[in-house]
C-alpha cells in the first residue's frame, strides 16, 4: 500500500503555484504575496505538528497493549483480559475469548503499521517493506472489523444501541476506505490511493480516537460528564463513538481542500483550524497515558 504522507506530513502543498521568483525576492519584482508566502508554510507545519502528535500517541497505544496484554499472555494468565474490559475473559466461552485476543494482536499490528505508512523515507527507501505492511494493514484492519462486530453485537459488550450503531458505522468505512485503497493501488493510480489510505488510516484509528476524546474532556471537566461511568452510556459517549470516524474524516476533506482550491486565507485558517484540534488531541493523549495507560503498565 502506497504511503498516505504526501497528504500529511508536511510535503509542499498540491496548490498551483504560479512562476514567480522564490520568496524573498526584491521589492517590485513578482514575488509572492505575504499571505501566500505564510499560507503555503503554515498548513504543512499543521500537518507535521498533527502527524507527530498521531504517530507518538498510537505508539504508547501500541506499547500499552504489548505491555498489559502481551505481558498477561507471557505469564499465561489470561485473566488479564478482565483489567480493564468488562466482557474481558468468560469460562466456557472459546468463541468469545479467541476473538478479543485476535482482536486485541491486530489491534497492535493497526498501530505499528499504521505508523510505519506514514513515514515517507519507508516508502522511498524501502518500497517492499511499505507494499507488504500496506497489505498487513489492510488485512488486519478489516479482520478487526468483523471481529469487533461480533464482540458488539453477538458476544455482548458494554454501551447501549446508539453506541453499537457509530461502531458498526466505523467497521463498515474500515472495510469500504481498505478495498478501495487497495483497488486503488492494484490500478496503479497512486494519487487515488493515498487519499483513500489516508481515510481508511483515520477510520481504523477509531478506537484510538475514541479513548483521547474522552480523556480530553475528563481532563478538561475533571469529572464524568456526560456520561454514566458505571453503565458507561450518555450522549457523550454516543457522540464519540460517531465523532471517532466522522470528525476526523471531515478534517482530512478540508485540509485536503485547502491544499487543491482554498485560498491563501482559506489555507491559514485551515492549519489553524488543524493546529488546534492537534493540541487538544495531544491533550487527550497525554491523559490517556497518564489516567489510564502508564497506571496499568506498572
Amino acid at each position: 500500500m502506497d504511503s498516505a504522507d504526501t497528504h500529511v506530513i508536511g510535503h509542499e502543498s498540491a496548490v498551483q503555484r504560479s512562476p514567480t521568483p522564490r520568496i524573498g525576492a526584491p521589492v517590485g519584482s513578482d514575488a509572492a504575496p505575504p499571505v501566500r508566502v505564510r499560507s503555503d508554510r503554515w498548513l504543512p507545519a499543521a500537518a507535521g505538528f498533527w502527524f507527530v502528535v498521531t504517530v507518538v500517541g498510537q505508539l504508547l497505544f501500541a506499547l500499552y497493549i504489548m505491555v498489559l496484554y502481551g505481558g498477561g499472555a507471557m505469564r499465561g494468565d489470561i485473566t488479564v483480559l478482565d483489567s480493564v474490559m468488562p466482557k474481558g475473559y468468560e469460562p466456557g466461552d472459546t468463541v468469545g475469548n479467541v476473538t478479543i485476543i485476535v482482536h486485541l494482536a491486530l489491534a497492535l499490528l493497526i498501530m505499528l503499521a499504521g505508523a510505519m505508512q506514514l513515514v515517507p523515507q519507508i516508502r522511498r527507501q524501502a518500497p517492499w517493506l511499505h507494499r507488504w505492511t500496506g497489505r498487513s494493514y489492510i488485512t488486519a484492519a478489516i479482520l478487526a472489523s468483523f471481529g469487533g462486530l461480533y464482540l458488539v453485537w453477538v458476544r455482548g459488550t458494554v454501551g447501549d444501541n446508539a453506541q453499537h450503531a457509530g461502531s458498526t458505522l466505523n467497521a463498515a468505512l474500515i472495510v469500504l476506505f481498505g478495498v478501495l485503497a487497495w483497488r486503488a493501488a492494484r490500478a496503479r493510480n497512486f494519487g487515488a490511493h493515498r487519499t483513500w489510505a489516508l481515510r481508511l488510516f483515520l477510520v481504523a484509528s477509531g478506537v484510538w480516537f475514541f479513548r483521547v476524546g474522552l480523556m480530553l474532556t475528563l481532563l478538561v471537566f475533571q469529572r464524568p460528564v456526560g456520561f454514566d461511568p458505571k453503565t458507561f452510556t450518555g450522549p457523550l459517549l454516543t457522540f464519540l463513538t460517531f465523532a471517532e470516524s466522522l470528525l476526523p474524516l471531515l478534517v482530512l476533506e478540508g485540509y485536503l481542500w485547502g491544499q487543491q482550491r482554498a485560498t491563501a486565507r482559506g489555507r491559514i485558517a485551515i492549519a489553524l483550524t488543524l493546529g488546534l484540534l492537534t493540541c487538544g488531541m495531544a491533550v487527550g493523549v497525554f491523559g490517556a497515558m497518564m489516567g489510564m495507560w502508564l497506571p496499568r503498565m506498572q
